[in-house]
């Protein structure tokens, strides 16, 4: 058997260091199984106890956009300058955005 099928899948690692904010890519890691994943993310990455919740997602099942297709998924945002917050006013009690 070769060592590539004898290999654990590769997980991606995102933690969210207080409620409230949002979760954050912080590495990649080795594991059997989602269980495993989350158990082995925690030990390696929340170590001084900083996070409040830890997501896993096999590396593998990630669909992502190419960047030299750049241009078509970013560049028409630029004509629709509603999309940009700096029409709207947040209150003062909302300060994670």
């Amino acid at each position: 058997m070769s060592d590539a099928k004898q290999e654990w899948p590769l997980w991606e690692v995102f933690i969210r260091s207080k409620s409230g904010l949002d979760h954050k890519h912080c590495g990649s890691l080795h594991a059997a199984d989602g269980r495993m994943a989350i158990q082995m993310a925690r030990d390696v990455y929340t170590r001084r106890q900083e996070g409040t919740s830890v997501w896993v997602v096999r590396s593998d099942q990630i669909v992502a956009s190419d960047p030299g297709e750049k241009a078509m998924y970013f560049d028409p945002a630029e004509d629709k300058v509603y999309r940009h917050p700096t029409f709207y006013r947040l209150p003062d009690s909302v300060d994670h955005m």
